[in-house]
C-alpha cells in the first residue's frame, strides 16, 4: 500500500504539475489542498490519514497538540530552512522527521521594489480609473531619485534591496539592534544611529527582519508618529513586526502618506478583514516567495526529501 502524501495551501493548484514527482510515485500517492484549513480541528480531521505533509512556509503552525492527533505522520517537509510554527521537540517525540528546503531571495526583493514602485507612482488607483472610465491622471507620483531609503534590516534581502535603492539614485539607510558600521560599509549604505532617526528622516521605510522577541511590535503608533506625512512604509517580512491594528489607524487618519504589506496576522485574511479596504493602503496575500523558480525548488526538493526518507537517509532535517 501506498503512503499518502498530503500537500497544504496549494492556492493555485500548480503543486502536482511544476515539478516531477515520478521519483516517488511508486511508493507516494499524493493528495494537494488548494483550501486553507484555518484551525488545527479542520487541519488534524484532514491529514489524520497521512503520513508525509508538505507546508508551505510558516502558514501552518504544528504545535504539539497537533503532532499528538496525527498518528500516522512520519515525515513533515517545510519550505525553508527556518521554521518558527513547528514544534521541534513534539515532532522528535511522535517520531516525525522534519525536512525543509532552499528558498530564493530574489521572489521578496523583487515585490518589495514592485510594492515601493506601485505605492510611489500610484499604479493601482490610476490603472484602475482608466480601465473603468474614470479621470485621466488624479495622482501625483512620488519622485525615488534623491529621497532616502530606510531599511530595518541589512541581512540577505534587506541588502539586496538596498542595492537597487542605491541603482535609483536613492540614499540609503539601514539599522538593525546587530547591524554594524563595518556591515553597512560593506553594502554601500549608511548606518543609522537609531531606529528612531531611521524612521523620522526616510521617505521609504522598508521592513527586512526576522521576527523574535526583540522585533515583534517594532514599529508600532510612537514609531509611526515618527514618520513624514508624505513618508511610505513597506513590509514584506513578517507582520507582526508592524503592529497592524497602529498601522491601520496611521492609514486612516491619513499620518503617512501611504503602506504595502505582504504579510498579516492572520491568513489568508479574513474576508471581513478591515485591511482589506483601509485607505492608502497597496496590499497583497503574501506572494513574497511565489514565483515559479521558487516553487520548483520548493515542491522539487520536497520530492527528494520523500525519496531520501523512504531511503532511510533523510537530508536537510530540521530542527
Amino acid at each position: 500500500m501506498k503512503l499518502r502524501c498530503a500537500v497544504l495551501d496549494d492556492f493555485q493548484g500548480v503543486a502536482t504539475s511544476i515539478v516531477d514527482w515520478s521519483p516517488v510515485a511508486d511508493r507516494v500517492a499524493v493528495t494537494a489542498f488548494r483550501e486553507h484549513f484555518g484551525s488545527e480541528d479542520e487541519l488534524a480531521e484532514a491529514v489524520a490519514d497521512f503520513d508525509i505533509v508538505v507546508t508551505l512556509r510558516e502558514r501552518v503552525a504544528f504545535p504539539a497538540s497537533l503532532f499528538a492527533r496525527l498518528p500516522r505522520l512520519r515525515l513533515l517537509v517545510a519550505s525553508g530552512m527556518r521554521n518558527s510554527v513547528i514544534d521541534h521537540a513534539a515532532a522528535r517525540e511522535h517520531g516525525v522527521t522534519v525536512c525543509g528546503t532552499a528558498s530564493s531571495a530574489t521572489p521578496p526583493v523583487e515585490l518589495t521594489w514592485a510594492l515601493l514602485l506601485g505605492l510611489a507612482r500610484g499604479i493601482v488607483p490610476e490603472s484602475t480609473a482608466l480601465r473603468a472610465g474614470g479621470p485621466w491622471q488624479s495622482t501625483v507620483g512620488a519622485d525615488l531619485a534623491g529621497r532616502q531609503l530606510g531599511l530595518l534590516g541589512l541581512g540577505k534581502i534587506g541588502s539586496l534591496v538596498a542595492r537597487v535603492g542605491l541603482a535609483f539614485g536613492m540614499e540609503v539607510v539601514a539599522w538593525s539592534q546587530n547591524l554594524t558600521g563595518e556591515r553597512a560599509a560593506e553594502v554601500g549604505v549608511l548606518k543609522a544611529a537609531s531606529k528612531e532617526e531611521l524612521l523620522g528622516g526616510s521617505d521609504f521605510v522598508s521592513v527586512h527582519l526576522a521576527l523574535g522577541e526583540r522585533t515583534r511590535g517594532l514599529v508600532g503608533a510612537a514609531e509611526l508618529a515618527l514618520m513624514k506625512p508624505e513618508a511610505y512604509l513597506v513590509n514584506t517580512s513578517r507582520a507582526a513586526i508592524v503592529d497592524q491594528d497602529a498601522l491601520l489607524a496611521a492609514l486612516t487618519e491619513g499620518r503617512i502618506a501611504g503602506a504595502a504589506v505582504d504579510v498579516f496576522d492572520i491568513e489568508p485574511l479574513p474576508a471581513d478583514h478591515p485591511l482589506r479596504t483601509a485607505p492608502r493602503l497597496l496590499a497583497t496575500p503574501h506572494l513574497g516567495y511565489v514565483s515559479r523558480d521558487n516553487y520548483r525548488t520548493y515542491y522539487g526538493q520536497a520530492v527528494e526529501s520523500i525519496a531520501a526518507f523512504l531511503a532511510g537517509a533523510p537530508i536537510r532535517r530540521l530542527g
